[in-house]
């Protein structure tokens, strides 16, 4: 995660690149065939200003290009950087802090909601940033730009591009965006196992299965306990076979009292 995030944020950033146009004037003393225009990240074309020939004598005139896409190339490298950070403060925490991170399940629920937030945060700035790199392109189309010069209005003027942006960075990095977005919304559920959420349901069986076994020894416990009740039981039908027993003796001692009174 941390490679890709590094990925999206270094090829969009880190971003210059430049176009080249020829304007060849009837008048060839007038003619510029190599007007550069260089752009860059954050891509707030409005401000790229470049002179081109006007085939009118000597003068030259002020142009800018078209277009402020700012916002959405900003918002792009600022989830991948946040994104990076949070990943590598995640990886220290797993290492270092690992009760820390389980204390009171704070850790994981923390952890799954950043998740969420930065799958969704990923999807929204890399399709933001999909359409505003289409936009770039146009705005730097050498044939769009050659379109804003006043001597490409007249037919006995040349206007040629002479060399195209390369954008196959930025078109990485767009690549990588959404890379990032299937990871991050890959790992939710690998996070989501890590909460309480998940462990509370996934226990609830084993208690109920335990709980049943439990109850049955109680119950055998009980057997137990009655077991010796039943043998305190016992004795007390002991005693009254030794009263039987005595009045036996009783019965025996009367007749030979008896005799002996006789």
């Amino acid at each position: 995660g941390q490679l890709f995030a590094i990925f999206a944020f270094a090829t969009c950033g880190g971003y210059s690149g430049g176009l080249r146009l020829s304007v060849d004037c009837a008048n060839k003393s007038e003619s510029d065939l190599n007007i550069d225009i260089a752009f860059a990240y954050p891509f707030r074309l409005h401000q790229v200003n470049f002179d081109a020939p006007t085939c009118e004598g000597k003068r030259r005139e002020k142009l800018s290009l078209i277009g402020d896409f700012s916002s959405s190339a900003e918002f792009f490298v600022t989830i991948a950087v946040f994104a990076f950070l949070y990943s590598l403060a995640a990886t220290v925490v797993y290492i270092f802090f690992q009760n820390k991170y389980r204390e009171n399940n704070r850790g994981p629920l923390i952890d799954f909601i950043v998740t969420v937030v930065f799958s969704f945060l990923w999807l929204v700035s890399s399709s933001a940033w999909a359409k505003g790199l289409s936009d770039v392109k146009i705005a730097t189309d050498p044939d769009e730009v050659l379109l804003l010069m006043s001597a490409c209005k007249q037919q006995s003027n040349k206007c040629l591009p002479v060399r195209s942006p390369v954008m196959s960075s930025l078109n990485t990095s767009v690549v990588f965006g959404f890379l990032n977005f299937i990871l991050w919304a890959g790992n939710i559920w690998f996070v989501f196992k890590e909460t309480g959420w998940h462990s509370s349901g996934q226990r609830h069986p084993p208690d109920t299965m335990e709980k049943q076994p439990s109850s049955y020894n109680q119950g055998g416990y009980n057997q137990d306990s009655y077991g010796p009740a039943g043998g305190y039981n016992q004795p007390g039908s002991y005693g009254q076979v030794g009263e039987y027993g005595q009045s036996q003796s009783y019965g025996q001692s009367g007749p030979t009292s008896f005799a002996n009174q006789i």
